[in-house]
């Protein structure tokens, strides 16, 4: 007799669902799996597509295997990594919600008949995935959104601070005094009142990218710091206008536009401006002083927006005399110069990781009321200071300083800090000069030019790990009293080297450790390289095969071949011609905006990134042949210099090799590698301890695919910009990719307020006191290439509500 019962439709979409996704995991666990990679995900992609079968067939069985392998998927999760919610996460949300989805009565209504009389069981497994998966993101908040107190809170403000060279209220310098502390002696805001901080005015500069300033890896960043000076504000703009605001209303007082070229420029920024007082009877006799995006330095009258008629010719200096051949776009400023002692001095940034022999990294002084050059130090040379002759350049391919500058007017001491000699990531062709300076921090007579002395924090550079700010300088308390002038030194690698200032000797322990080897052929690389083991480390800890992350299982199962595909030895692993993972790679865990001490506490606020990448050098024949790069004969001959399509193609003329730099990002794009992605941490500059640490910022505008939408995970992420700290007793931060500026208790770490900004914050914030006597909080919102925030124009200011009657 014939079965009466209709025949139930078949849930086609969700066989279908688990069918793909044990594919995909099948054929990804497999390539794992002969990689020497774990076998999980062979095994649970097997066992997904036994299960998209059973639901295709209608087979109650269907429900019970999927929960089998959840199951084992929750054991094998905690053996690999514990109860890290983040950790947790790729391995259990999208398992936990795809089981919620199949214990659906749309879902299990389809099953074959008898189910339905049983119909707790699917709701009680629904229950018992969606548990999984809050408690997963639970776990996530529990360990990240919190802070990592080490040794208790700051001392209070006991030890003395050097007298500020500029009035309280005021900011001359990028770092606001030469010495690059970023700290500001006002403390009309506290941790007690900054609740209340509010917007003050808002200016917009006009000053947005072109179309094509955004794409192929070129980078728009509106990075700047004020200045302030008496009631005004002057700062930069990314295609290098110069603004005076009133520091007190934000009305614009004038703007001046240097009409320089930015169409080859592959970077556009502008950090900031210098301030100089000319001499009594000099025109322009408060001065700022900028550079152009095409290589020139000018002087503009402080009060009017105008040239500086007697500076340079007609208020311009060339920057490209003596260089040689410089193409377009080869040598420009992107930090602001350092002006003391009637003295203006920069180096700038060279188009590195394009070919050897590229334009000089000479570092140059000007005298700031004419405008002529003072001094030239050019390391290639055997007298650096010495005059060129006629018909002489400066010597090429010499690493550069590119970074912003930091001086101790008493010694008489400017601070350089350098990167290395192009190309970045193949030295097999370098001079002994050029190995002598690359990344090295460099003490120069500030009135001559001439070598004080250097310290090296990276032997033979082949990372990019180049120096990308001065130091920050400190006076330390001697032992038998008085103070030891001091310096510490950032850098990419997340070292921190404790200097004197006077003859650069490590007042903190500096020790040379073994390092992995085995380069490119023809490189020679350093068997060992310095750790400032006396200081604390920020350097992220190896990676690991279960550190691997994702948004998913399958796109975790691509980071891990990757892992598995590429070589990684930890920190200082060489490029190789079957590429390598580094990290800390050259964006740094510390980049261009350094680190902020407080003189009183003897407390150093670092913010650090973690951001690997992916370097894949191959021949130069291959390079050519995939098109990235076209053949070049070189400087000698009249054959422009053909660019490559994508910033991040480096073709290295002039060596066998090119390289490719992109960073290491699964296939949704998300980070490979597990939260946290970004901290901000206080170190006792007297302890040398870390006091506290904690993760900033969150996945708010960091989504798939570069889109600005994701829920507001505090993972910590990737910040590119600098902090403040101020004598009362707070830290102001923007730089992350959330687009908030925050400010924490320097005491404890703890976030007291945050404001939405309306663009990307990746730039260092600022304070003063404004002539209706409050203090004001102000950042540039502009946004960064790299972190790919939004674009925008703002000048953001902030300040405690106005005292009515």
């Amino acid at each position: 007799m014939a079965d009466s019962t209709p025949r139930l439709p078949r849930p086609a979409f969700t066989a279908t669902l688990v069918t793909l996704a044990g594919l995909v995991l099948l054929i990804l666990g497999a390539w794992l799996a002969l990689l020497g990679g774990t076998w999980y995900y062979l095994l649970a992609g097997a066992a997904l597509i036994v299960d998209g079968v059973l639901f295709w067939l209608r087979r109650r069985e269907a429900l019970w295997l999927y929960a089998l392998v959840f199951a084992a998927s929750v054991v094998w999760a905690c053996s690999e990594v514990g109860l890290d919610g983040w950790q947790l996460m790729p391995r259990l949300i999208m398992p936990a919600l795809l089981g919620l989805w199949i214990s659906m009565p749309w879902v299990t209504h389809k099953l074959d008949r008898g189910w339905r009389s049983r119909g707790s069981a699917p709701w009680t497994a629904g229950i018992v995935y969606a548990l999984v998966g809050l408690g997963t993101i639970a776990l996530g908040y529990r360990i990240t959104d919190q802070r990592f107190v080490h040794d208790g809170e700051v001392r209070a403000a006991t030890v003395a601070a050097s007298a500020p060279s500029a009035a309280d209220g005021e900011w001359h310098y990028y770092g606001r005094t030469p010495a690059g502390r970023r700290y500001s002696p006002l403390a009309q805001i506290t941790p007690q009142n900054v609740g209340r901080l509010q917007a003050a005015w808002q200016f917009r500069t006009g000053d947005l990218p072109q179309d094509f300033e955004t794409k192929k890896g070129r980078e728009f960043n509106f990075e700047a710091t004020p200045i302030k000076v008496g009631n005004t504000l002057y700062f930069c703009t990314p295609h290098r206008w110069i603004f005076a605001l009133d520091a007190t209303t934000g009305k614009m007082e004038w703007k001046f536009d240097p009409e320089g070229s930015t169409t080859a420029n592959e970077y556009l920024a502008c950090r900031g401006v210098a301030y100089y007082a000319a001499p009594p009877g000099q025109p322009c006799a408060q001065r700022i002083i900028s550079t152009t995006a095409d290589a020139r330095l000018f002087a503009v009258d402080a009060r009017t927006g105008k040239l500086c008629p007697n500076f340079g010719q007609g208020g311009y200096v060339s920057l490209t005399d003596h260089m040689g051949k410089v193409p377009p776009g080869f040598h420009f400023i992107t930090s602001q110069p350092l002006v003391m002692r009637n003295r203006i001095v920069l180096g700038g940034w060279i188009y590195d990781n394009q070919a050897e022999g590229e334009p000089s990294g000479v570092i140059r002084a000007y005298d700031a009321t004419t405008g002529a050059l003072a001094w030239a130090w050019d390391l290639g040379r055997p007298d650096p200071t010495a005059p060129l002759k006629p018909g002489e350049t400066y010597t090429r391919g010499t690493p550069n300083g590119w970074g912003t500058y930091t001086a101790d007017d008493k010694l008489g001491l400017v601070y350089v800090p350098l990167g290395n000699a192009t190309p970045d990531y193949w030295g097999g062709h370098r001079r002994p000069f050029d190995d002598k300076y690359s990344s090295a921090v460099v003490a120069l007579d500030i009135v001559t030019g001439k070598e004080r002395w250097h310290f090296q924090t990276v032997h033979h550079d082949v990372w990019d790990f180049d120096l990308p700010v001065g130091p920050t300088l400190i006076d330390l308390p001697a032992p038998q009293g008085g103070t030891i002038p001091a310096l510490v030194q950032p850098t990419k690698r997340g070292e921190f080297f404790l200097l004197d200032r006077r003859d650069g000797h490590p007042l903190a322990q500096v020790v040379e450790k073994p390092v992995p080897g085995n380069g490119l052929p023809g490189d020679h690389l350093s068997p060992t390289q310095p750790y400032s083991v006396g200081m604390p480390s920020l350097a992220p800890a190896n990676l690991k095969a279960s550190d691997m992350w994702g948004v998913t299982p399958i796109d975790q199962a691509w980071c891990r071949i990757q892992f598995r595909k590429y070589r990684y030895s930890g920190q200082f692993t060489p490029p190789t011609l079957g590429g390598d993972i580094s990290y800390p790679a050259f964006d740094g865990v510390v980049d261009w905006y350094g680190v902020s001490v407080d003189p009183t506490r003897m407390l150093m606020i670092a913010n650090a990134s973690y951001i690997p990448f992916l370097v894949k050098p191959m021949t130069t024949d291959k390079a050519i042949s995939k098109g990235l790069m076209k053949p070049w004969k070189g400087w000698a001959s009249n054959e422009a210099y053909p660019k490559p399509k994508e910033f991040a193609v480096g073709p290295e003329y002039g060596t066998p090799y090119a390289a490719v730099v992109q960073p290491w990002l699964g296939l949704l794009k998300a980070p490979c590698h597990a939260p946290p992605w970004g901290k901000l941490v206080a170190i006792d500059l007297l302890s040398r301890k870390i006091v506290w640490e904690r993760p900033i910022g969150t996945t708010r505008d960091s989504g798939l695919f570069f889109t600005h939408t994701n829920l507001p995970l505090p993972t910590g992420v990737f910040n590119i910009g600098g902090n403040m700290v101020t004598a009362g007793g707070l830290i102001f931060i923007g730089a992350t990719s959330d687009q908030y500026l925050r400010a924490f208790d320097e005491r404890t770490g703890r976030k007291l307020w945050q404001a939405r900004l309306p663009a990307g914050g990746q730039a260092n914030p600022m304070t003063y006191m404004g002539a209706d006597g409050r203090q004001y909080i102000v950042i540039a919102a502009g946004g960064h290439g790299g972190l790919r925030t939004r674009n925008g124009d703002y000048i953001m200011a902030y300040a405690l509500p106005r005292v009515q009657g």
